[in-house]
């Protein structure tokens, strides 16, 4: 046994045994890490959700809007129905259709903050032939949760333009509409209306994917270990112990 451990080709196995064992276990660490840095901010989002609701005067006196995302928020304002826009791929209770946005001008305020409406089903002869949807003229108030902008889909194109878009870009868009956008989007949460449908997913960050992926790597960490100990220490000692044997 004492020589095998002293030849080349052992020395080389168990160095690759322990860098990979070693790499594997830092993996499975990382995960852990990444599982504990999303557990807290989805405490944070809870915490947000339970707090009273924002009105117009708290949103705009924030200097960085993004300190009250996932927060419920109660605004007043009037639809800019000019520049409502379609986003398409958007799936909402299992089905493909559009997201529809419409920019809100807040009363007593300057600031133009993005909408996310609600959904509408895709005619899939036509794409261009939009659900219609109502838009009510006048003074408005909107229920929602204050949410970063709208997901971003792959997309082949630069910058997007016209009613059905992949993608919407909030600087862009100011720059196309002259509104003076904030850099947050409403999620709106009134009850189904004026066509639209409101089944937003709760927020999830995904934390049960990392503990998962940590289990993989601990579990193939510990395979490398078993593997080694078992072809390279016990499998060779025992076959030395057979050989010694007398016949």
């Amino acid at each position: 046994m004492t020589l095998r451990l002293r030849t080349p080709r052992f020395w080389l196995i168990m160095l690759a045994a322990l860098v990979v064992a070693g790499s594997t276990f830092s993996l499975g660490q990382w995960q852990l890490r990444r599982a504990a840095q999303k557990d807290a901010l989805q405490s944070a989002i809870g915490a947000q959700d339970n707090l009273p609701l924002l009105d117009n005067r708290g949103l705009t006196a924030e200097k960085n809007p993004a300190n009250v995302l996932h927060r419920q928020v109660l605004l007043k304002g009037t639809w800019r129905a000019e520049h409502t826009v379609y986003l398409d791929n958007r799936p909402m209770s299992g089905k493909t259709g559009f997201f529809v946005v419409t920019p809100l001008a807040l009363e007593g305020s300057e600031k133009v903050i993005l909408v996310q409406r609600g959904w509408v089903p895709r005619d899939f002869t036509d794409r261009t032939r939009l659900a219609p949807v109502t838009t009510p003229s006048g003074l408005v108030a909107v229920r929602g949760r204050i949410a970063p902008p709208p997901s971003k889909l792959y997309a082949f194109k630069g910058v997007e333009s016209g009613r059905i878009r992949q993608n919407l870009d909030i600087a862009a868009f100011s720059a196309q509409t002259g509104l003076p956008l904030l850099e947050v989007s409403l999620l709106q949460l009134d009850a189904s209306s004026e066509g639209l449908l409101r089944e937003w997913a709760a927020p999830n960050l995904g934390v049960d994917k990392h503990y998962g992926y940590a289990f993989q790597w601990f579990g193939l960490c510990g395979l490398v270990v078993i593997l080694f100990i078992w072809f390279q220490l016990i499998l060779p000692l025992r076959t030395k112990r057979r050989s010694s044997l007398p016949r």
